[in-house]
């Protein structure tokens, strides 16, 4: 007999469930992939809204191509950007979208935990899928209406909301808090993969249509909305009772012919579960009692727990502060997701593309320091500490990158691996696994329905600092980039002073166990 390929041993190891998670996983991941992928293309086409003029000329009497439509003749710019105060138009644009981002995330993990999450995230995807291809077809119409671009960027930031409350709970239902670090580490890699990707899609269409940029990655999250409707298994027993739904006719016909019409109901005894759901009896090797009935019956061993409130979820020890970290960490992250690309292209003298381009290393060392922080959290047991390590380091080495225009081509690259890194780490740390652990915290006495409300939270105050940010870039850079970078450090010097109580709670605490996060005793 042949030996059996050890790739065909590996995959025989896992069963079922196991099977279900990787596959869930690799869903969610996808899923926020692309809501990332239609948020990036708006920081690379700023720089071909508003365009280097004589750079322009020069290539275009080159090429001897003529002006593009809708561009003006004396500026070559996108109306209504080809204004001397187009930093502030274009800071506008992302206020408004991230202004309503944030107060749509409040709502939206309340809303979310009332609808099922398969069809809320579908129609939050299918939505952020429309708009985000009606700002590209501006360019196709030769739209220039300044309200209409604002209109468009306010209702998808409403829209897309619904996202991540609802991965993140969908992801929190299939893993525990074993290795959670590790793996929301892995898993938050969405973030960075998704903004290369964008800017990669972006970047190939910018110079000769930029609306396609827009209208490429909409159709994608579209596309990847239908694939959740379809796909997307909210929580391990919605599996079961598929399967029980599924092999009940065949059961009902097995028991027809032996004359017997009988299911097997199962539930447990003597001991109190963490969950309101219950497990069905699969299979009739199982020890349970013989009920005659027709149809599944589904017995919970205690009364479903109602949705948490905001005030309720306030009170859970670590939430507030943490929230108000992500405030200022967010607004670090995404000053430099909507702004970077620009930057380069002033300092580097970049073209758009190149720049969209150089940008995406920004976004691959996120990866590693989302990983890293999650690795570095589990083995230590502190997340909160790990994360206020990483925000000082940050802050010189955002002095340094301020500094990119008299470095080489080598260290800059460098820099933007190293900055990605630290100011990602701790943003990508607090809003997947410390929102996961403090949203099933020993407080809840396992009512996990508070894990989207707490997400919520956390996020949407966070998105708070990224509508700041942006705004606060497009206002300060006309003065100077040395005042934006000045902005940033301040941001992350308060990020990291808010840790602090906590930081020294967990230094205190003798609970050192390794792959699990400290508990926050009550306030």
């Amino acid at each position: 007999m042949a030996p059996v390929p050890p790739g065909v041993r590996f995959l025989a190891s896992f069963n079922r469930e196991q099977w279900y998670k990787a596959f869930t996983f690799a869903l969610t991941f996808l899923l926020y992939t692309s809501f990332h992928l239609s948020r990036k293309p708006i920081s690379i086409v700023k720089s071909e809204l508003h365009k280097n003029c004589s750079l322009v000329m020069e290539l275009s009497t080159e090429s001897g191509n003529g002006q593009q439509p809708g561009h003006h003749p004396a500026t070559c710019s996108w109306k209504p950007f080809d204004r001397s105060n187009y930093k502030q138009l274009l800071g506008a644009m992302d206020y408004s979208f991230l202004c309503a981002y944030a107060i749509g995330m409040y709502l939206s993990g309340i809303i979310g935990e009332r609808l099922p999450i398969r069809l809320y995230l579908t129609v939050g995807m299918l939505a952020s899928g429309l708009f985000t291809s009606l700002f590209g077809l501006g360019y196709i119409y030769d739209i220039h209406n300044l309200g209409f671009y604002i209109f468009v960027q306010v209702v998808n930031g409403l829209v897309q909301t619904t996202g991540w409350p609802s991965v993140v709970t969908c992801i929190g239902n299939w893993f525990g808090k074993g290795r959670r670090g590790l793996i929301m580490g892995l898993w938050n890699s969405h973030t960075s993969v998704g903004n290369i990707l964008g800017s990669l899609i972006a970047g190939y269409y910018v110079s000769s249509n930029w609306g396609l940029s827009f209208i490429i990655p909409g159709v994608i999250i579209a596309a990847m909305g239908i694939v959740c409707f379809f796909f997307l298994i909210e929580h391990p027993n919605d599996l079961k009772t598929a399967c029980a739904q599924t092999s009940a006719p065949s059961n009902q016909k097995r028991s027809g012919e032996n004359g017997h019409k009988d299911l097997y109901l199962h539930y447990k005894q003597g001991a109190k579960t963490q969950s309101w759901d219950t497990e069905l009896l699969l299979g009739q090797e199982s020890i349970g009692v013989c009920v005659p009935v027709q149809q599944v019956v589904v017995v919970k061993s205690e009364a479903e727990p109602s949705a948490i409130s905001f005030m309720g979820a306030l009170r859970i020890p670590g939430v507030v502060e943490f929230s108000l970290c992500l405030l200022f960490a967010k607004l670090v992250s995404y000053t430099f997701l909507f702004w970077l690309p620009l930057y380069i292209t002033k300092a580097a003298r970049l073209d758009a593309k190149k720049a969209g381009d150089l940008s995406t290393l920004f976004d691959v060392g996120g990866i590693v320091g989302g990983v890293l922080a999650g690795v570095i959290s589990d083995k230590l047991g502190k997340r909160a500490t790990t994360c206020a390590i990483m925000l000082l380091l940050a802050a010189p080495t955002l002095y340094g990158f301020s500094m990119m225009s008299q470095f080489g081509f080598g260290p800059t690259i460098a820099m933007l691996l190293v900055c990605g890194g630290l100011v990602n780490g701790p943003y990508a740390l607090i809003t997947t696994a410390v929102s996961a652990d403090l949203g099933t915290h020993k407080s809840l006495k396992g009512n996990a329905r508070a894990l989207s409300t707490v997400t919520a939270i956390i996020d949407g105050t966070g998105s708070v600092g990224a509508a700041i940010g942006p705004l606060l870039a497009g206002l300060l850079s006309s003065g100077g980039w040395n005042r934006v970078f000045y902005m940033l450090m301040t941001a992350d010097f308060f990020a990291l002073l808010l840790l602090l109580r906590l930081v020294m709670k967990e230094f205190r605490s003798n609970k050192n166990r390794t792959g699990v996060a400290v508990e926050f005793k009550e306030h």
